[in-house]
């Protein structure tokens, strides 16, 4: 009897992403549950066996608060932009709280998540995004304290404060755009974890947040130092929550220098991720 040809056989192969074009929208959409699920476990691992739990999210801001006040409001004696001092340095600690907790909480996410990315396959890019989105809780129990803080000096908000999303959004994609660098290079060279602190105290000591902007000389030194980001958001903050003077041209050097580090992150960390369940 003959036998029955033998069928053809079809081979699938999968190419490593390459380029912008493989940035899928709409599969990490699909898998907005599984951003959910790694929210909350990152917030419950953050606040584990600890003692004093969510408080620790108060009791960070506010004593970084009073040891501002006393060495550079009182010692120092810089200005605050006729707002107490208290609040003036709060308003700024507030977003670079946020900055910091997620810029770091990115860097460590897909090292911490090894086990989970050698094993099932989803979008990669959800790692990094569900650890900046964790940080939003932090934020909200510290601005809270900031709203307690202004009834306590009779410190109203104008009616700027409906700018404030739009600064916690830039805040948030600056982060995301750090975040997506360090993550992927983390992965390769575990240096990362190890520079990302210094790196910290660097960008603390280079945003205005012991001190006013208005301090940096006009012209292109004052554009340079705008290129920092966190220069447009703290400026925004202040402004949005406390009425000082709002932001000037130099928040639009701030959002495109957001909008550089947010679209080349993705576009390197795209190219590394096919690496990331081999080396992990």
């Amino acid at each position: 009897m003959r036998e029955p040809a033998a069928s053809a056989q079809h081979v699938i192969n999968i190419d490593p992403p390459r380029g912008w074009e493989a940035l899928d929208l709409r599969e990490l959409w699909e898998y907005r549950e599984l951003v959910a699920f790694l929210v909350w476990r990152d917030v419950k691992v953050r606040y584990k066996r600890a003692a004093l739990g969510i408080i620790w999210a108060v009791l960070q801001p506010l004593m970084t608060m009073v040891i501002f006040t006393v060495v550079f409001g009182r010692l120092a004696g810089l200005p605050s932009e006729g707002v107490p001092y208290p609040l003036f340095t709060l308003a700024a600690l507030l977003p670079w709280q946020l900055f910091s907790g997620a810029v770091n909480a990115a860097s460590n996410s897909l090292v911490g998540s090894g086990a989970l990315l050698s094993k099932v396959y989803f979008p990669r890019l959800i790692v990094p995004i569900a650890s900046v989105a964790a940080t939003l809780v932090d934020f909200v129990v510290g601005l809270a304290l900031l709203l307690v803080l202004m009834i306590w000096y009779a410190h109203w908000p104008a009616a700027s404060i409906v700018a404030l999303p739009a600064f916690v959004l830039l805040a948030l994609i600056t982060a995301l755009g750090i975040g997506l660098w360090t993550s992927a290079m983390n992965v390769r060279y575990r240096d990362v974890q190890y520079l990302m602190p210094f790196a910290m105290q660097v960008m603390l000591l280079a945003s205005p947040v012991a001190y006013s902007s208005s301090i940096v000389p006009t012209g292109a030194v004052r554009t340079l130092y705008a290129m920092n980001p966190l220069v447009g958001i703290i400026q925004g903050f202040r402004w949005s929550l406390l009425g000082t003077a709002p932001p000037g041209p130099e928040l639009f050097v701030s959002v495109a220098a957001a909008l550089v580090l947010l679209v080349t992150g993705l576009f390197f960390f795209r190219r590394m991720e096919a690496s990331f369940a081999d080396i992990v």
